[in-house]
């Protein structure tokens, strides 16, 4: 299963219909826990996402509206006692803000928390879910945004495998060896497959317009990312350092993104489908203004 689970959607307060940050991306036997800001435990409760389906717990920046979830999650997965360790993502500048955060309460630690902070663009990890890239954003604070690569892969033909004869536990062993011997000729996995693209996720939060957003955002099947003002604040985005919806929508139609996923939404605006209408101006693919607790499939490989 591939999955966004949306635990909160406002930018710096939460308000009585959106709770802070928080978004957890579900990626086959990996679990991305991304910016959870005060409340995000609770949420994950009411979104049916358990502490032990965190695998890796990825911070962009630590304005609070991105962490202050920190401390509960934590301390969660300790109390239910998690037993795969957890990589912990975050810009090395914010050291002293993270240790305080995961130290922020006495607690018996039993769960394995493994501190990884980012120090410069690069690639983070490699794994079965592909590669974990960061890439920097332009904020007051040093922020990060999130990439996930997935490699190319092939796609097998039912009709070839049958066409060569090639069924059962032989599908897997031609996979994994690329050719096999099949009543005496041999038979290539190209001959039974076709090319199959990896799949991409990007994360952006917090950010002016800057060559990290496109390199993260570059041909996402799924991009989730920050739309705090409508374009009629463009000069307030600049300041504070955030996007419009317009913007955010522009970046898509321009990366070639298939699911644009917009969030962290000023509280200043109660009818969010200004969002929507700002953004499919700019950009014709499938656009989802992100409510809290709501679940977004990544879309269906090529």
């Amino acid at each position: 299963m591939r999955e966004l689970v949306v635990l909160g959607t406002s930018s710096q307060v939460a308000s009585r219909e959106r709770n802070q940050n928080g978004y957890f991306l579900r990626w086959d036997s990996e679990g991305f826990l991304f910016d959870p800001g005060e409340g995000t435990q609770r949420q994950m409760l009411y979104a049916g996402v358990p502490a032990t389906a965190i695998t890796r717990l990825c911070v962009t920046h630590f304005h609070g509206d991105h962490c202050l979830g920190v401390p509960g999650v934590i301390q969660r997965l300790s109390l239910d006692d998690v037993q795969h360790p957890v990589h912990a993502h975050y810009p090395q500048s914010g050291q002293e803000y993270f240790t305080r955060l995961r130290y922020a309460a006495s607690f018996y630690e039993r769960a394995e928390l493994r501190e990884e902070p980012i120090e410069e663009d690069g690639l983070l990890s490699v794994g079965t879910f592909g590669q974990l890239w960061a890439r920097r954003l332009e904020h007051p604070v040093e922020s990060f945004g999130y990439q996930l690569i997935e490699p190319d892969g092939r796609r097998m033909l039912p009709e070839e495998l049958s066409r060569y004869g090639v069924s059962g536990p032989d599908v897997g062993r031609l996979q994994q060896a690329g050719s096999l011997v099949v009543d005496g000729r041999t038979v290539t996995v190209e001959q039974v497959s076709e090319p199959r693209p990896g799949q991409r996720f990007a994360f952006v939060m917090d950010t002016r317009l800057c060559d990290g957003v496109f390199r993260l955002a570059d041909q996402a099947d799924l991009l989730v990312i920050e739309s705090t003002y409508l374009s009629t604040e463009a000069e307030l985005a600049r300041n504070f350092g955030h996007l419009t919806a317009r913007q955010a929508a522009r970046v898509a139609q321009e990366c070639g993104v298939r699911k644009l996923v917009l969030t962290h939404f000023s509280q200043r605006y109660t009818d969010l489908s200004l969002f929507h209408a700002e953004a499919a101006a700019e950009f014709d693919g499938e656009i989802v203004v992100a409510t809290d607790l709501a679940r977004t499939p990544v879309p269906t490989r090529r």
